[in-house]
């Protein structure tokens, strides 16, 4: 794919028709690129695997429209961000996240992430509390109750087994990439629930997959994961992560979620030492955020509008 055709597959326009700004940021020694829509209060989206930044498409839409500043970026990596040899640690993916905030020229943000983007912004949450205002994370449980039911749950171990896949060389990158993206495809609507996706949505999610080196990039953070559970800088990053959530959480889970078992998630409040809310859809899969946009936007934009939360 030339860099022509990469770009076009990333830069591209919401479903109808909304003027979307692309643009660049330098934060943690790389460049990430964002799509902004909207003036006020920041909200940092961040995506999951195996997808980008269009992930946030509803989303972005229904924040600007309720008086928010959306960004959705591209996590290292993956989309129109930067591909860099190195610096796929949580904790690292983590200080990419606050400082994109910082890049904005804002004190702060309300921060939104999905599936690995979920993981980072618990990461970013207890690592960089002043940078973040609200913690919202959709489909993925606290770190360390992720790293106690991949250990001990082996049903959670056995919904995790495309992770475990990862980690042989090369070939996951060469399978997620075979016939142009399909298993990219296959992926996406096996974790989904009933509402499956649009094929032309899929597409997009292939393509943006195929582009040179993404297919790695995406599948390290998930390598280190694995890897480091039993090494002493997983060991320490799961020490650090016992400092409490000292902001108002949301936490967003989809009933039939076939990834992520709604039994490792919930409880994950155990980590937060503020409001918390535990939101359960009913009907839905690993990507509520696509199955029922609306339903899934208007508890969220509730919820980032409640000046006290739960109290």
């Amino acid at each position: 794919m030339t860099e022509p055709a990469a770009a076009s597959a990333v830069r591209i326009a919401l479903p109808h028709g909304e003027k979307v700004t692309h643009r660049d940021v330098a934060a943690n020694g790389a460049r990430f690129h964002i799509a902004e829509l909207g003036d006020g209060p920041l909200v940092l989206l961040l995506h999951g695997f195996p997808q980008f930044w269009w992930t946030w498409r509803h989303q972005l839409v229904a924040l600007a429209d309720a008086g928010y500043r959306a960004v959705a970026m591209d996590l290292r990596g993956v989309g129109g961000s930067d591909r860099t040899p190195r610096g796929y640690d949580p904790a690292n993916l983590a200080l990419d996240v606050t400082g994109v905030i910082r890049s904005l020229g804002e004190p702060d943000a309300a921060l939104v992430g999905h599936d690995l983007g979920g993981y980072l912004a618990w990461t970013a949450a207890a690592m960089r509390p002043k940078l973040v205002r609200r913690l919202a994370v959709v489909s993925m449980p606290h770190p360390r109750r992720w790293r106690s039911a991949m250990l001990r749950d082996a049903r959670q171990t056995a919904a995790s087994s495309y992770i475990w896949g990862f980690q042989r060389p090369w070939i996951p990158e060469r399978q997620l990439t075979a016939d142009d993206g399909a298993l990219v495809g296959r992926l996406i609507r096996e974790w989904s629930g009933p509402r499956l996706p649009d094929d032309a949505d899929v597409e997009t999610y292939q393509r943006a997959m195929c582009i040179p080196s993404t297919a790695h990039c995406a599948i390290e953070p998930y390598r280190w994961l694995v890897r480091s559970l039993a090494r002493p800088d997983g060991i320490q990053f799961n020490r650090r992560m016992k400092r409490p959530v000292r902001v108002p959480t949301l936490h967003l889970h989809g009933s039939l979620d076939p990834v992520t078992r709604t039994r490792s998630a919930a409880g994950s409040g155990e980590y937060v030492e503020a409001p918390y809310r535990w939101r359960l859809f009913d009907g839905l899969g690993h990507f509520p955020h696509e199955e029922d946009p609306a339903a899934f936007s208007a508890e969220l934009i509730n919820w980032l509008k409640d000046p006290e939360p739960d109290r």
